[in-house]
């Protein structure tokens, strides 16, 4: 596949999950040995494993607004910034958080790593430490 090819797959599976909450695509565009890594979790997250941390947000922050900012691809890999938003309205199961009914807005990069057609790996950084303290969870400094 060629950057530009790799480039869509990435964009595609970011809008459709963490965009949309849309979980079907993990099917159609993840590998079966598919692996996500980002520093809030602790440890490696697996297809469903990421299927439920995607519904876990969405259903904290109902209203997420989330935009690709750029995209850039070399070889299998594709990096993406990203924005987003909401309002937490609902359980965040993974940090054991009932609504705050803050509204919160962050930013965060995602590396995929796109083999044959299928994103074999997420890689992760983002603002969690400004989320946290949006929700009031940690002082501001």
């Amino acid at each position: 596949m060629s950057a530009q090819q790799n480039k869509e797959i990435a964009r595609q599976f970011c809008e459709q999950t963490w965009g949309k909450g849309n979980l079907a695509v993990v099917e159609e565009l993840a590998s079966h040995d598919f692996k996500v890594y980002y520093p809030i979790l602790p440890g490696r997250l697996d297809c469903e494993g990421f299927k439920s941390w995607v519904a876990d947000i969405h259903t904290g922050f109902p209203n997420l607004q989330f935009t690709i900012t750029d995209a850039i691809a070399e070889g299998d890999k594709v990096a993406i910034s990203w924005t987003a938003q909401g309002t937490h309205k609902g359980d965040i199961k993974f940090l054991n958080l009932p609504p705050t009914k803050k509204s919160v807005s962050w930013t965060g990069i995602i590396i995929y790593r796109i083999v044959e057609g299928k994103i074999t790996e997420e890689r992760g950084q983002e603002d969690a430490l400004g989320v946290l303290q949006q929700l009031g969870l940690i002082p501001k400094l």
